[in-house]
């Protein structure tokens, strides 16, 4: 079952008699494409984003042609090992994106790659060379993204991946050839399959009867988007926050989790957990428990404002240069 929209019983958007005693009303499709509605009290959107992943173009919108190759693009990280191995073993495959999500890509593709040797992989970061994060390394304050990023920086310096930094997408075709990607500059090689993890954005679409305060940049609540603004914060830097910064015009309605975030690439379940503890204890109408958010974040590696990533040196590509922490956890 999943929600498909939120509204006031019998009450719309714009009404405002009778709002505040109005229970919310959901409407729920089921599995077998019949549709109920449940009333709630109060509501906490946590459905977070992976169901709208960001297009592949540059800009924040769909490549020229993206839409029409949509059978060759994969948006997410695919169960290359198992359910989906047909479709990459053997392939030349393009991976599009610089976050965790790449990285798990690349090393599932580099572990099929050494069971299937024909296997060829390109990667394709909108980031010139010098800014490519690959994480704290050892002193990430998260050991297993710390491992993450070093694997994946190896296998880059080994060159069994070819990086395409500075790759901004502004059309895709399937042609004879291939899939052909390409910026205003260059086209990449034909390749069979792509694979894109440029990171999400909150579908809002099932809101639209729920009166939102919402930034007009980042798509997070208004009172929210200064502290998690990527422009300024990486994961690390957010200061707590909870009910309060969380809320809507709508009262009892919050939305929480990665959701919140919008379109920051910042989010750690940790802060979603201390979101929803906070929140709960507002509706409850406990207060001072909700205004009582404590949350203590990693402040290293590419949670971190300072230049602490790890240094890259891929062949052809010039000296090493060092990345900088300007990432963080999500895709971007």
């Amino acid at each position: 079952s999943r929600v498909v929209a939120v509204t006031r019983a019998g009450i719309d958007k714009v009404r405002d008699s009778g709002r505040d005693r109005a229970p919310f009303l959901l409407r729920v499709r089921d599995r077998d494409g019949g549709e109920r509605s449940v009333l709630a009290r109060a509501v906490i959107d946590a459905s977070g984003t992976v169901g709208r992943p960001n297009p592949i173009g540059s800009g924040g919108i769909p490549a020229i042609g993206e839409r029409d190759s949509w059978d060759r693009i994969h948006y997410g990280v695919p169960d290359v090992l198992n359910r989906d191995r047909w479709r990459y073993a053997g392939k030349r495959v393009l991976v599009i994106g610089s976050g965790d999500s790449a990285f798990n890509a690349l090393l599932h593709l580099i572990t099929l790659k050494e069971e299937e040797p024909a296997t060829e992989i390109i990667w394709a970061v909108r980031k010139p060379v010098d800014q490519i994060s690959f994480g704290g390394g050892e002193n990430d304050a998260l050991p297993e993204r710390g491992a993450l990023g070093m694997r994946v920086q190896a296998i880059v310096e080994s060159g069994q991946v070819m990086l395409v930094p500075g790759f901004r997408m502004t059309r895709i075709e399937t042609s004879v050839a291939g899939v052909l990607a390409s910026s205003d500059e260059d086209t990449l090689p034909p390749v069979d399959e792509v694979i894109a993890v440029t990171g999400y954005r909150p579908d809002l679409e099932m809101l639209r009867e729920v009166r939102l305060s919402l930034d007009s940049a980042i798509e997070s609540p208004a009172d929210l988007a200064p502290l998690i603004d990527p422009n300024l914060h990486s994961c690390g830097t957010v200061r707590p926050h909870g009910a309060a910064e969380l809320a809507h015009p709508e009262e009892d309605f919050y939305i929480a989790g990665m959701k919140s975030y919008g379109r920051a690439p910042t989010f750690l379940m940790l802060t979603g957990y201390e979101q929803v503890r906070s929140i709960v204890a507002a509706i409850d109408g406990d207060w001072d428990a909700a205004r009582d958010v404590q949350l203590v974040l990693p402040e290293t590696g590419v949670c971190s404002t300072g230049n602490q990533g790890l240094v890259l040196s891929v062949p052809g590509n010039g000296p090493a240069r060092e990345s900088t922490g300007g990432g963080c956890c999500g895709s971007s």
